[in-house]
């Protein structure tokens, strides 16, 4: 399948699955008129990437998934890396959290010192 129907097969955009192609996550082929041909499994590689990504990793986070990235991620045996790098995601977000959090309380008291 070209590029454009599998962001449509997929929901991904163009570019993006050029990001994913030059991040190592995904190949294709060229044709003879140079277009990029991908085989009709690499829709289920790219809808389990944006799942990935949808959760919170990057692109580098999703690398430790690529033995499972063509089947079903949650069907099979937990990964120790996969955990590992999902928990090491997870304690980031929460860090960003709390610092938005402390932000917010700093404007909130700032607003309320200011009688606004």
């Amino acid at each position: 399948m070209r590029i454009g129907e599998l962001a449509e097969a997929t929901g991904a955009t163009p570019r993006a699955l050029r990001h994913y192609e030059q991040a190592g996550l995904i190949a294709s082929r060229r044709a003879a008129n140079g277009y990029r041909v991908y085989d009709a499994g690499t829709a289920v590689r790219v809808r389990n990437i944006r799942y990935l990504l949808d959760a919170g990793l990057t692109l580098d986070d999703v690398r430790v998934f690529l033995p499972c990235l063509d089947g079903d991620l949650t069907a099979g045996p937990v990964s120790v890396k996969g955990v590992r790098v999902a928990r090491d995601r997870l304690a980031v977000l929460d860090a960003r959290i709390a610092a938005q959090t402390a932000i917010r309380d700093r404007l909130a008291a700032a607003l309320r010192e200011a009688g606004v």
